[in-house]
C-alpha cells in the first residue's frame, strides 16, 4: 500500500539519520511537524557528555536543519515543545531560546522529564507552517 500523497517525509541532507522508525520532519496539511530533535551531532556522533549549553544549541540547530529541509523556517514556527531533564536549566535554555529565535515567539511549552534518550538533557519538536 502506497503512502498518502498529501504527506511528505523529510530528512536533512547533511544530517544524522534518525535513529528509529520515523522522519526528522513531515509535511501534511500546510504544517511542518518537526520530530524531537536531540543534540546529536551531523555525523551521528553523540555529544552526551557536552555541556547543557552545547546540547542546546545543537537541538536548535538540528531542529533549524530539519525546517530548513521541509522548506521553512525558524520564523515560522508556530509551537514547540522542550523537554529538559533538569528544570534548572530552564533559564539558561531561555536565554539561548531567545538568542536564536530573535523577535519571533512561537507558542511554547517547557516540560521536565527525568530522562532523554542517550542521555541527553534537552529534546525539542515543533510545529510550523509550510513555506514560512
Amino acid at each position: 500500500m502506497a503512502g498518502d500523497p498529501r504527506i511528505h517525509c523529510v530528512n536533512p541532507a547533511g544530517s544524522a539519520p534518525p535513529g528509529g522508525h520515523y522522519s526528522h520532519a513531515v509535511i501534511a496539511g500546510g504544517f511542518v511537524f518537526v520530530s524531537g530533535q536531540l543534540p546529536v551531532r551531523p555525523d551521528g556522533n553523540h555529544a552526551r557528555d557536552a555541556d547543557f549549553t552545547a546540547q542546546a544549541r545543537q537541538t536548535l540547530a538540528n531542529l533549524f536543519a530539519a525546517l530548513e529541509a521541509a522548506g521553512t523556517s525558524r520564523q515560522a514556527i508556530v509551537k514547540l515543545t522542550v523537554y529538559v531533564t533538569d528544570i534548572a536549566d530552564w533559564p539558561l535554555f531561555n536565554a539561548l531560546y531567545a538568542e536564536a529565535m530573535g523577535d519571533h515567539r512561537p507558542a511554547r511549552c517547557v516540560v521536565p522529564v527525568p530522562e532523554l534518550h542517550h542521555g541527553y538533557r534537552i529534546e525539542i519538536e515543533a510545529v510550523g507552517l509550510l513555506g514560512g
